[in-house]
């Protein structure tokens, strides 16, 4: 049987097994699998290759920025930044939305996962935004999009996890190159938040008290220095992103027990134990998508296919529309992590093909995944702030889409503009 023959095979299983509601990894390892046996590439090296993808010392920072972020969530760490958050917005339509924003910016510099931080800033800003008069479905939506951020704002697990990938982009890099896109994607969130909230004429905290402003810094210093001592110790080279990890845990775990006083014996067992489920869920899609990185590779089909489509689109300008549009609509139904694995190894030969910056490219896909961690249908930041809300996915189609939209301004800007994207890193001599 041809290499082209088997490469159809790979992606009609991979196919069927995800329409049949076979769950990603097992998708991936089971149709690499199925091809390294007809392709007689050696079995043996299957379990091999699975070991190998995982046993490597940065994805020591996975495991560790996923248990930093649940540790700062349990600790009630949110509620103190939104108090000061509150002080700095004040009561005025629409604040209750931007403060939302503003935390979550925040909590995307110490666990760099958007689901995390969703669930930690609608567990305490979610009722709050229902009882001031704010829609079921803008409330999910707002803070599912302000969740987004964090995985562009460093530390990212999603950057951890392209830098392996794409060993030419180093974490330190990408790091610095996502701070300003992951900034102006909070702006632009907090202004279209604010528009919709006094264009449909939602929200009544205009009646409300701002809290004292001092008083709201001494609670929430805490929390504030966690970002700063995280990438500070990363900027001056005390220690790796790895390190870094490991950093934020202890900190939050000191500061949860000895200043908060929130984290008993029996809420540490809980956070080690999710910390340990989504890190296994990582993971696993890590080890089982080398099995179909394997099996393309050696078939040759991304380099076929990236090929084909350089061969039909000719223009640069018009290939990055192409692949936004491409990761906008992967992100509606696949979570960002599995993007990584399914596109990455067609999108590389692209990327080379056009000399673009692998760091660059790195901050794009980024982007398209923090869009379609809130995009309906499939969005996993809606599916947790949904929950807190009490509302269905339906209910947030419209206020998404409209936050989609202030997002992917954003992302046009950081397209075809790559000095936005590259000015830090290059600042900082990456």
């Amino acid at each position: 049987m041809s290499y082209d023959a088997l490469g159809a095979i790979l992606f009609l299983l991979f196919v069927l097994l995800l329409a049949a509601g076979v769950p990603l990894a097992v998708t991936l390892g089971l149709a690499g699998t199925a091809v390294v046996a007809f392709a007689d590439l050696g079995l043996s090296t299957v379990p091999l290759n699975v070991y190998n993808s995982i046993s490597k010392y940065p994805l020591l920072a996975i495991p560790m920025f996923v248990l930093a972020g649940i540790i700062f969530e349990r600790a009630g760490i949110a509620g103190s930044m939104v108090r000061f958050a509150a002080a700095i917005v004040g009561p005025r339509r629409g604040g209750l939305a931007a403060t939302a924003i503003i935390v979550a910016m925040i909590l995307g510099g110490i666990s760099g996962s958007g689901p995390a931080a969703s669930s930690a800033v609608g567990a305490v800003m979610i009722p709050q935004m229902l009882k001031a008069g704010y829609p079921r479905g803008f409330a999910a939506s707002v803070v599912a999009a302000g969740g987004s951020t964090d995985i562009l704002i460093p530390p990212s697990i999603a950057f951890v996890i392209y830098s392996m990938l794409v060993p030419a982009a180093s974490v330190p890099a990408l790091f610095a190159a996502g701070m300003v896109p992951g900034l102006l994607a909070g702006i632009a969130l907090i202004f279209g938040s604010i528009w919709l909230a006094r264009r449909h004429g939602v929200g009544n905290e205009a009646e409300g008290l701002r809290p004292p402003f001092w008083k709201s810094l001494r609670e929430a210093i805490w929390a504030l220095m966690a970002p700063v001592i995280i990438l500070g110790s990363l900027r001056t080279g005390v220690v790796t992103p790895t390190e870094a990890a490991v950093l934020a845990v202890f900190y939050g775990f000191v500061i949860g027990v000895f200043v908060y006083r929130t984290l008993t014996p029996r809420v540490i067992y809980e956070v080690l134990v999710e910390a340990c489920e989504i890190s296994a869920v990582i993971l696993t899609i890590l080890a089982l998508a080398s099995v179909f990185a394997v099996a393309s590779n050696a078939l040759g089909t991304f380099e076929h296919l990236a090929q084909a489509l350089v061969s039909s689109v000719s223009s640069e300008i018009a290939m990055l529309l192409a692949l936004n549009a491409i990761m906008l609509v992967a992100g509606m139904f696949i979570d960002g992590i599995s993007i990584f694995f399914v596109f990455l190894p067609l999108f590389i030969p692209i990327m080379q093909h056009f000399k673009w910056d692998p760091v660059w490219f790195g901050v794009l896909m980024t982007l398209n995944i923090a869009v379609g961690q809130f995009h309906p249908p499939v969005g996993l930041n809606l599916v947790v702030t949904c929950k807190f809300a009490g509302t269905s996915m339906e209910s947030t189609t419209y206020w998404a889409f409209m936050l989609v939209l202030a997002m992917a301004s954003v992302l046009l800007l950081c397209t075809f503009w790559p000095p936005v994207v590259m000015w830090l890193p290059r600042l900082l001599g990456y």
